[in-house]
C-alpha cells in the first residue's frame, strides 16, 4: 500500500510506502511467542511466531495480566487483525502504551 502526497511547491507526486513508515518492535531472545485472537490468555491461540521475530504494533489494549521478560503487564499489542501478542514480551523500551488504544 502507498500514499500519494503532492509537494506544495511542484505539484510533483511523491510515493511513499506506510510500510516502511511502520516500527518493528523485537520480541523476547529465546521465545517462541503464542500470537492470540484476543487480548489475554483465554483466547485461541491462532500462530506461533518463531524465535528473532519482530512486530509492527498497530495498536494497544488492556487485556489478561502477564509476566515475561520485559515485566508484569496487562497491556496487549495488535499486531494485525485478531491477533494479539501481551507486551510483557516485546522490546519496546516503554512500561506504558506506545501506541493508540484499539477502538
Amino acid at each position: 500500500m502507498s500514499v500519494e502526497q503532492v509537494r506544495p511547491s511542484t505539484g510533483t507526486p511523491v510515493v511513499t510506502t506506510l510500510a516502511a513508515a511502520a516500527t518493528y518492535y523485537s520480541i523476547a531472545p529465546g521465545v517462541s511467542l503464542n500470537v492470540r485472537s484476543g487480548p489475554g490468555t483465554g483466547y485461541p491461540v491462532v500462530r506461533t511466531l518463531p524465535e528473532g521475530a519482530r512486530v509492527a504494533i498497530h495498536c494497544q489494549t488492556p487485556g489478561t495480566r502477564v509476566t515475561g521478560p520485559y515485566g508484569t503487564t496487562t497491556i496487549w499489542d495488535n499486531i494485525a487483525s485478531g491477533q494479539y501478542i501481551s507486551d510483557a514480551y516485546v522490546n519496546t523500551g516503554s512500561d506504558g502504551y506506545i501506541r493508540p488504544r484499539c477502538s
